[in-house]
């Protein structure tokens, strides 16, 4: 393990700067979320319609990211997220200033909201090829990944608290007016036109995009993983419900990012010189969450088992990502992790749904199972796509760090 290649990152220019300016725009957008609950069901009177505005957003967000992110690529990321930021900040605010009631209105208008999410993430992992080269793309990639963990902890927690000492509008306008700053500040950073490489031919349709013989089973695998996250997350739900203790699902939670981030900080300092197939990191987390299927009856075992399936939560995502870039044409990067976010959405959205119903069938431990099922299902599609060789990129390490 070599920690040195945090320090290499930092001196490659713009590379910390972009991941901070991202995670920074990203914090309140995902902050909204408690804050939109709780706004739906305060006007609805119950979270089944919280539930149903929550979906609303969801749908738009998946429809719309392919959209934006097939644009970014086409006319420059610049444009694209800053005016999608600007619209998502005005339809936020429309959410929070909806009289109650209107509350018939809130799912039209969160769909509308979801629509405008800003492809920050998609146009951050399109810059990373172009920034940074060799055993060092691999690093930034797990960089990526980690922080991704931590902002699912802190961007739901900050909005649960701004809600407890003012309220669910003050959550959504606070969020909104930070998010337009923050994203207006990240779109800066973006190249203002993509340069056209007309030596790699057309740019591929969405068709040719996503239909392909590696790039197909990767996408098919992450939304498989996203399903069994949504799965896993539900589980612990049941399991604080279980002991009657709804705090138990809050430190679950933890527990897991927390080893996400121990593993994602480990497998980027990693060495990366010898060949390395994504569906292995995949294989392994599949027998992790096998042994939490066993320890669902005990919190202190299941916590220690939810820290160890944690721990390769973040490097076989870092896998995923580093794959699907390198396995897609320059030209349509940004395209490419829309897809993703996309994927990723619809089986969240379908992963929380199917897990619920096996739950309510069999009992807490199958939440597992069904996620273990998915991660295996996922190994499976990843077992034909090429490996990441160190050797392909070996050549340009050392030009990637500045002075």
């Amino acid at each position: 393990m070599d920690l040195s290649v945090y320090r290499d990152l930092w001196k490659i220019q713009g590379v910390m700067a972009l991941l901070a300016a991202a995670l920074i725009a990203r914090m309140p957008v995902l902050a909204t979320m408690v804050p939109l609950a709780f706004l739906a069901k305060d006007a609805g009177g119950n979270f089944g319609w919280a539930g149903v505005v929550a979906g609303a957003y969801s749908i738009g967000t998946a429809v719309a990211s392919v959209v934006w992110s097939r644009m970014a690529d086409r006319r420059g990321a610049r444009k694209v997220v800053i005016g999608t930021g600007m619209a998502w900040g005005v339809w936020m605010a429309v959410l929070a200033l909806l009289p109650d009631s209107w509350y018939r209105l809130l799912p039209l208008a969160a769909v509308l909201a979801g629509a405008f999410v800003s492809p920050v993430t998609s146009a951050l992992r399109a810059n990373w090829p172009r920034l940074v080269h060799g055993s060092h793309l691999r690093a930034v990639y797990s960089l990526d990944a980690t922080a991704q963990e931590v902002l699912f902890v802190f961007g739901p927690m900050t909005g649960a608290v701004i809600v407890s000492f003012a309220s669910p509008r003050a959550g959504l306008l606070v969020c909104a007016v930070a998010a337009v700053a923050a994203i207006w500040w990240f779109g800066l950073m973006q190249q203002p036109v993509v340069p056209r490489d007309t030596s790699a031919g057309p740019r591929p349709t969405a068709w040719q995009l996503i239909v392909h013989p590696h790039r197909t089973p990767i996408l098919l695998a992450w939304a498989c993983l996203v399903m069994g996250f949504a799965s896993m997350s539900l589980g612990m739900v049941a399991v604080a419900d279980e002991h009657g203790n709804r705090l138990i699902a809050g430190v679950l939670e933890t527990v897991a990012a927390a080893g996400s981030v121990t593993g994602g900080v480990i497998g980027g300092a990693l060495p990366g010189r010898r060949t390395s197939a994504v569906w292995r990191r995949m294989l392994v987390l599949s027998g992790l969450v096998v042994v939490c299927i066993f320890v669902t009856s005990s919190v202190v075992a299941l916590a220690i088992a939810m820290f160890a399936a944690g721990c390769m939560i973040a490097p076989t995502i870092a896998a995923v990502y580093e794959r699907i870039g390198a396995l897609t044409p320059t030209s349509a990067h940004t395209e490419i992790f829309g897809w993703a976010q996309s994927g990723g959405m619809v089986g969240s959205a379908v992963g929380s749904a199917v897990a619920g119903a096996v739950v309510e069938a069999g009992g807490v431990r199958y939440a597992w199972v069904l996620t273990a099922g998915l991660s295996v299902l996922a190994t499976l599609a990843l077992l034909r796509v090429p490996p990441h060789r160190p050797a392909e990129t070996s050549a340009v390490d050392g030009a990637a760090v500045a002075a």
